[in-house]
């Protein structure tokens, strides 16, 4: 393990379902490639070694759907009624708007589109008995570079070992996704 830095993490597998052309690959280095995916899931990729995580995620819808996601223990997502909470911003061409769930079972993760799109999750302590929170910002290319700034908080002390990525309501996306462990 480093001293300080960032850490390249593994899964130990990935849960896929799409419309039967799903795949998805854990290369060598830990990053996994996706494509036409529904869901994606990553397990066993947080544990007590590190505190505070960063996913980096490069994808592109078959619609412009919005991604959701959900924390994950032992294989089975957390689903439990009004645990996840977001507070998002929405920029696009001269316009912001903004939108608040308090009474939720996932968290919006990032915005989904035809074009190339990027978003980078700052994730903190999902492997400790506490609450976890985030930030994520999406950039994508519909409308020229819409940004999509999120914040979240999960409400259960729970000990989360992985996450599922979704798409909210119809959809496949396609891409590559690494985790980071930060070295503190």
């Amino acid at each position: 393990m480093a001293t300080n830095g960032i850490v390249l993490l593994t899964p130990s597998s990935v849960d896929v379902t799409g419309g039967g052309s799903e795949t998805a690959t854990i290369k060598a280095n830990g990053s996994v490639t996706f494509s036409a995916c529904a869901t994606l899931s990553l397990n066993d990729v947080f544990s007590s070694t590190y505190d505070n995580y960063v996913i980096d995620i490069r994808h592109k819808g078959s619609t412009l759907q919005a991604l959701y996601a959900r924390m994950r223990a032992s294989g089975t997502d957390n689903t439990t009624a009004n645990s996840y909470t977001y507070q998002h911003l929405l920029a696009t061409s001269t316009s912001i708007t903004g939108a608040r769930g308090t009474t939720t079972t996932s968290f919006w993760g990032a915005a989904s589109a035809t074009q190339q799109d990027g978003f980078t999750v700052y994730l903190y302590g999902p492997a400790l008995a506490q609450p976890t929170a985030a930030r994520s910002v999406t950039v994508y290319g519909e409308d020229s570079a819409r940004i999509f700034d999120n914040a979240w908080t999960h409400n259960q002390s729970t000990s989360y070992d992985g996450f599922t990525l979704a798409m909210n309501i119809s959809g496949t996306f396609t891409g590559l996704i690494k985790v980071y462990g930060l070295v503190q």
